[in-house]
């Protein structure tokens, strides 16, 4: 569980470990996620299009306007994919 009522390296490494977790479901899609300054988040796809957000909970609806589809965490393919990687 992530909150704010720890220790500034107890954050970051949290932090650190969602971002991980999401570039593993991300990666299906060429969809890479990186923490920005800090404070904000960009997420950037293979040809190089990327947007800023402020919020991890604006990374789904913002990977999906990058990829132009649907990134659906339980899709059967991903699933195959994941398990072979």
């Amino acid at each position: 569980m992530f909150t704010r009522n720890t220790d500034r390296h107890s954050r970051r490494s949290e932090g650190a470990r969602r971002v991980a977790a999401a570039n593993r479901v991300l990666s299906f899609r060429r969809i890479k996620l990186a923490e920005w300054q800090g404070t904000s988040f960009v997420v950037s796809n293979a040809t190089g299009a990327s947007t800023v957000f402020e919020s991890f909970s604006h990374l789904w609806p913002e990977a999906e306007a990058l990829c132009g589809r649907e990134i659906d965490p339980l899709d059967e393919a991903l699933i195959d994919w994941a398990q072979k990687q």
